[in-house]
């Protein structure tokens, strides 16, 4: 964790940056953007630029948008809007840079794209045009779009998690979207393998491979080698099928992290109190926990699906933030652990940022 590292934290009451520069110790700051609930922070490395997702009570949703490393903020919510018959939109769930755009996912659940960085957006209506839109139904949380993956060597390539809808593709940049859940369960349902109704948690996909993704769901893991068209389990060798986040190396398609808990009906804490993350390194055949320097008793931490991220550095370092405040960083791919901030708010994502 050697370098300059920015950790864009969204909490229930703001966002917060914590960073560290070389081997000096951690900081915090924040409240920021006006102690918005924010749901989602991202980076964008070709404007170096910032971008919060969340929503207000009293003003409805809003993207904010920093220039200068979260100094100051300007959000604007133009566009966000499904018109005067749909329904009103709460909040953003998602926020994600990319070639394609700035792509914001919503609840109820839908894609909304800027193509000026966040200052308009535009409803990307072919996804609330399938026809199984008027059979969605909502998860725990609600029905919300969490999850937005563009593949970087072809931005017509978009995939999206919907809970408790599952995971839909679009060829063509989001004129049109198919359902991709074949191989994935939905036991809290009347067919336990339906076209959609799956509780997607979190979808990721792999670096440098074109067709492989994970994602973490409510009934186990799973890996897809063939962009999402057949998924596969590999939730053998976890303690738990139930999780919410999941996080990928920046540059090993096979390596990934979750994070278990302990079930969806037991209280969705650690498993026996107990903090851990699993890793694997060979895409899910084996899992590996790692858990020096966390807690091993009376640990009942939750951690959401946007609240793990790893850096970009060459150790590539693990992060995960807990809906009671703590914030842990793992070095060397998660081998040992240290608690860096403890006092924030319920955090709900977390983003790493290694900066030159």
């Amino acid at each position: 964790m050697s370098g300059r590292v920015m950790l864009l934290v969204g909490t229930k009451k703001g966002g917060f940056i914590v960073e560290r520069a070389g081997h000096s110790g951690w900081t915090v700051r924040g409240p920021l953007c006006a102690g918005w609930a924010i749901h989602d922070m991202s980076w964008d490395p070709v404007t170096r630029s910032i971008y919060a997702a969340g929503g207000s009570p009293w003003y409805g949703p809003g993207v904010w948008r920093s220039d200068d490393l979260g100094g100051t903020w300007t959000h604007s919510s133009d566009g966000l809007s499904y018109g005067g018959d749909g329904p009103a939109i709460p909040t953003v769930w998602n926020v994600t840079p990319s070639a394609a755009g700035i792509l914001a996912g919503v609840e109820p659940a839908g894609l909304f794209r800027s193509l000026d960085g966040g200052a308009t957006w535009t409803h990307v209506s072919g996804l609330r045009d399938h026809p199984s839109t008027p059979e969605w139904q909502p998860g725990q949380g609600g029905l919300i779009l969490h999850s937005i993956v563009v593949d970087p060597a072809d931005v017509n390539r978009i995939w999206v998690g919907i809970s408790a809808v599952g995971t839909f593709h679009s060829a063509d940049g989001g004129a049109t979207w198919q359902t991709q859940n074949r191989g994935v369960r939905a036991d809290f349902a009347p067919v336990q393998y339906p076209e959609f109704g799956q509780c997607v948690h979190k979808l990721v996909k792999a670096a440098g491979e074109r067709d492989l993704l994970l994602q973490q769901n409510h009934c186990g893991v799973y890996r897809s080698r063939d962009g999402g068209a057949q998924w596969e389990e590999i939730t053998a060798g976890l303690p738990g099928e139930f999780g919410f986040p999941m996080a990928g190396h920046p540059r090993y398609g096979s390596t990934a992290w979750v994070i278990p808990l302990n079930g969806a009906d037991r209280g969705r804490y650690m498993p026996d109190g107990a903090a851990a993350v699993w890793r694997t390194r060979d895409a899910g055949d084996t899992w590996t926990r790692l858990s020096a320097g966390l807690p091993q008793e009376n640990a009942y931490l939750g951690v959401l699906r946007e609240a793990m991220a790893v850096d970009q550095g060459g150790a590539a370092a693990v992060y995960f933030g807990t809906s009671n405040g703590q914030l842990y960083a793992g070095a060397d791919e998660g081998e040992t652990w240290q608690l860096i901030s403890e006092f924030l708010p319920p955090i709900w994502s977390v983003e790493a940022v290694t900066l030159d």
